[in-house]
Formats: structure tokens, C-alpha cells, sequence
């Protein structure tokens, strides 16, 4: 990961950042997927745009499978909203602009 904000999320920390409160946007992607490459320097800018505000990170779903399945995660990359809660108040499936992802940042932040 290029941005030292972004937060590596895996089965042992992910109760931890998703429950804490704070907005989470949570990256679902793989090594080997194209698209989630694609989608990685967006994800680098929106952690560094918002470091101490939100928690942005990423899941490797081939490390974290349980994870994906929890939420049903078939299709990455995938980007979970979380807010207090292991519940996810929105989810986007596939590479959005940079400017799509400020506007569900600033929806579910405040």
C-alpha cells in the first residue's frame, strides 16, 4: 500500500476499525484484479485526504475470505461503508471516481 493511511484490514483488526465509531471505507480487492489496481491510488488519496477522520483501508479477500463472505463479497473491487456498527450503510461494486467516493464520504460522515 502506497499511503501509510490506509489501514491493512484483516480478521484479527477488522471488529476493532469497523466498531469504532468513525466512518470506515473498507476496500475489498485481490493482488490479481485488475480493476482493484485501478482503484487503489483513489483509495491511497481519499486516506490521506481524510487521515484522522475517517478510517480508510484495505482487504485482501484471497488472505481475509471469512470476511468476504460475511458480507457476501462475490464481485471486488468493492468499497463497505461502515459507521458504529459491523453493518454496512451503503457499498459501491467497481471502480468509482475519486469525486464519487468524497461525495459518500461527506454523506456518511457527518
Amino acid at each position: 500500500m502506497a499511503s501509510p493511511n490506509v489501514v491493512e484490514f484483516t480478521t484479527d483488526n477488522w471488529n476493532e476499525h469497523v466498531t469504532s465509531g468513525k466512518l470506515v471505507v473498507a476496500d475489498f480487492w485481490a493482488p490479481w484484479c485488475g480493476p482493484c489496481r485501478q482503484l487503489s491510488p483513489v483509495i491511497d488519496q481519499l486516506a490521506d485526504q481524510y487521515a484522522g477522520q475517517v478510517t480508510v483501508g484495505k482487504l485482501n479477500v484471497d488472505e481475509n475470505s471469512a470476511i468476504a463472505v460475511k458480507y457476501d463479497v462475490m464481485t471486488i473491487p468493492r468499497v463497505l461503508f461502515f459507521k458504529g456498527s459491523d453493518t454496512p450503510v451503503h457499498q459501491e461494486i467497481g471502480v468509482l471516481p475519486k469525486v464519487e467516493l468524497e461525495k459518500l464520504v461527506k454523506k456518511y460522515s457527518g
